[in-house]
């Protein structure tokens, strides 16, 4: 996850954070029912204290944009309609799956072109 924070901005870290992460959702580039890092290990990542990460993340989940599943960790909550939903659940494990294939992203894309012209 890319996130920068800018200890000079008159806006609080926490908040710089849960901005970054919402607009990342709504354009896509954090899909949903990706894993995002433990609060712990972001918090080391960005040089924050933990209980300025674990802010952000309660009032994203409270905003429905993530939720948490306890021991396994906080996901990008899945958004839209039920069907959308699916699909992304889909993209997601497939997404996992080639991941754990060793895939390049290009033979993977390529692979659903083929499969979607079937």
């Amino acid at each position: 996850m890319i996130v920068t924070i800018d200890p000079r901005s008159a806006t609080p870290p926490f908040e710089q954070l849960r901005v970054q992460v919402r607009d990342a959702v709504a354009s896509g580039a954090l899909a949903g029912g990706a894993k995002l890092p433990t609060v712990r290990a972001l918090a080391e990542e960005l040089g924050l204290a933990v209980n300025t990460v674990a802010r952000a993340y309660r009032e994203l989940e409270a905003d429905g944009i993530i939720e948490t599943r306890g021991r396994a960790g906080s996901f990008v909550a899945l958004q839209g309609d039920p069907t959308e939903r699916q699909a992304q659940d889909a993209a997601r494990q497939f997404a996992d799956r080639i991941r754990r294939l060793g895939l390049p992203d290009d033979a993977a894309l390529a692979l659903v072109r083929a499969a979607l012209r079937a």
